[in-house]
């Protein structure tokens, strides 16, 4: 069935960027319809199980492309609902990276001092907290150790949990039955829920056409809840202002399949993608040296054996977030917990004499799972990553009836970010062999290539229209009324999680798009608090735009 409606603004995607937008034009007094490709679930239905049609499986999108795969969110609440609540601020001299185009890839107006007081908005909403060493799980604190004997520091991350009802259970990635992640399904998604904005679940945006009016005109299909191959129907909904927020491995497929029916796309569509410099090693700890060189034990005879109990990331290393270091030098190590299977088939048996991700090591390596730690790098890559034409549908062909899909990126990793992950395993094996602690791998990429959990910068902001596909305000090159406020428009890899600078960013861009969705005849004003009232993170930012609090 094909249906025809119209609203003030339409968001497309229900992640950071999304909910964000819709919880201020929302609470602004504008019409507002967000749309998710993936399923509505909450608490009471997030599953301690990996089998299909559990919630490890609905609330995924894994894309495999050529040389890179992308696994994030596929539900209301996006990343949300499957990070890690990790919430670092981007260190200072990102914003002043060069990386592939040899410039400043950031807009002038965009620094760390300029994004303070909207980071503080972020913090004030989730809200984030810092963690102290009481709040350290065993693989943080076996991680924090071992940075300790090796001479390097080591820091709790700041999160958005509340570790009050946190068990410990590391099912964090399967979205949380115990309401302790703070994710977006307790903040902005219900405050814009509150004002009136609509969320429709299983709808996936196929391409973006224009109306005779000077709007847009959204063409979706509906998803069937248990398939995602099948369509069960399809239909369009007029709007002023669209809203891109379906991720960096979906906002530019969409962009691409628009073209036909918008016209020119800016050249930084679909290219500059980061996998955020991600990359993974697995140690496998000798429990005799770790009691012995690092003084640990928690009882019954061991020193961690572990690798289950906590959540991850709780402690990073930042010893190398130092910008008087070389690009591609600097790097943030977190300990993190990467659940039974993709992990487990990726993990490489040290000192393997044959295959080292399957045969007679890896055998005895997994009856030692207990004893694992997995550390995260996150370092500054090329950009390198191109999408080439898009699919059918979707922004993957679906393999599987949930979750995997085939999707039209191009990954070849630079000489830069193949140093950059050079120096970052180095790091790790200096800290996790010395003295004997335990023997460290990086995960394969013969399998599924590069991998990233944090896809960024497909659809850029910028300066230099050649080398941005948008604007400092986040508008669309070309194409007023169109902005983009996830993942995708940021210039960058960060060196550390980005989910905090994604939020922010979104934040930043609102006065504009409010501004612009005034211009096109939307009675929507810009001021709202914090989701829940409060106002204090408003100090810094309501004064930039006071034209904007009333009519």
């Amino acid at each position: 069935m094909t249906s025809l409606e119209s609203t003030d603004v339409l968001v497309i995607g229900s992640g950071f960027g999304g909910a964000i937008a819709a919880y201020h034009l929302a609470a602004g007094g504008a019409r507002v319809v967000v749309l998710e490709r993936g399923p509505w679930l909450e608490g009471k239905d997030f599953e301690h199980d990996f089998k299909l049609g559990s919630s490890s499986t609905r609330i995924f999108d894994f894309v495999v492309g050529d040389g890179m795969s992308v696994l994030s969110g596929n539900c209301v609440g996006g990343g949300s609902v499957v990070y890690f609540a990790a919430m670092p601020r981007a260190p200072r001299f990102v914003f002043e990276r060069t990386g592939s185009i040899g410039r400043r890839m950031w807009p002038g107006a965009l620094t760390r001092d300029t994004l303070e007081p909207w980071y503080d908005r972020v913090a004030e909403a989730m809200p984030v907290t810092k963690q102290s060493w009481d709040d350290v799980t065993y693989a943080g604190g076996l991680w924090a150790a071992a940075c300790h004997h090796a001479g390097h520091t080591a820091n709790p991350v700041p999160v958005a949990v509340d570790n009050a009802r946190c068990t410990n259970c590391n099912w964090m990635m399967a979205g949380c039955r115990f309401d302790a992640k703070r994710s977006l399904l307790f903040n902005y998604l219900p405050a814009a829920l509150a004002h009136g904005a609509q969320i429709r679940p299983m709808h996936e945006v196929q391409h973006l056409s224009r109306t005779g009016d000077g709007g847009y005109r959204v063409h979706y299909n509906v998803i069937d809840d248990e398939d995602y191959r099948i369509h069960t129907g399809s239909g369009t909904i007029d709007a002023k202002i669209v809203i891109l927020a379906a991720g960096a491995g979906a906002t530019p497929v969409i962009l691409q399949r628009s073209e036909p029916a918008l016209g020119r796309m800016p050249h930084a569509v679909g290219r500059y993608f980061s996998g955020n410099g991600e990359r993974l090693n697995t140690a496998v700890i000798d429990e005799d040296r770790a009691r012995e060189v690092l003084g640990l034990d928690r009882g019954d005879g061991l020193a961690y054996a572990a690798n289950q109990i906590g959540r991850g990331p709780v402690v990073a290393n930042w010893d190398r977030l130092d910008g008087s270091l070389p690009e591609y030098s600097r790097f943030s190590l977190e300990q993190l917990y990467f659940p039974p299977g993709l992990g487990t088939i990726l993990a490489q048996a040290p000192e393997a004499a044959g295959p080292t991700w399957f045969g007679v090591e890896k055998k005895e390596m997994l009856k030692r799972w207990q004893s694992w730690l997995t550390i995260f790098t996150i370092s500054e890559d090329d950009n390198e990553g191109v999408f080439g034409l898009p699919p059918a549908t979707g922004n993957a062909v679906r393999i599987s009836q949930q979750m995997l899909g085939r999707g039209n990126l191009r990954y070849q990793p630079t000489a830069n970010t193949l140093r950059g992950w050079a120096e970052s395993d180095a790091a790790v094996r200096d800290i996790l062999e010395r003295d004997g602690i335990g023997k460290v791998m990086p995960w394969t990429n013969d399998v599924v290539g590069a991998y990233t959990v944090h896809p960024l910068a497909s659809c850029r902001i910028g300066d230099d229209p050649a080398t941005s596909a948008l604007d400092d305000r986040h508008e669309l090159r070309g194409h007023p009324g169109i902005f983009v406020t996830d993942g995708s428009a940021v210039p960058g890899g960060l060196t550390v999680n980005p989910a905090m600078t994604i939020a922010a960013l979104a934040e930043r861009a609102m006065p504009g798009i409010v501004r612009a969705a005034r211009d096109r005849g939307v009675s929507v004003t810009y001021g709202a608090p914090s989701p829940d009232g409060a106002t204090a993170g408003r100090r810094g930012t309501a004064a930039l735009v006071p034209s904007l609090t009333s009519d």
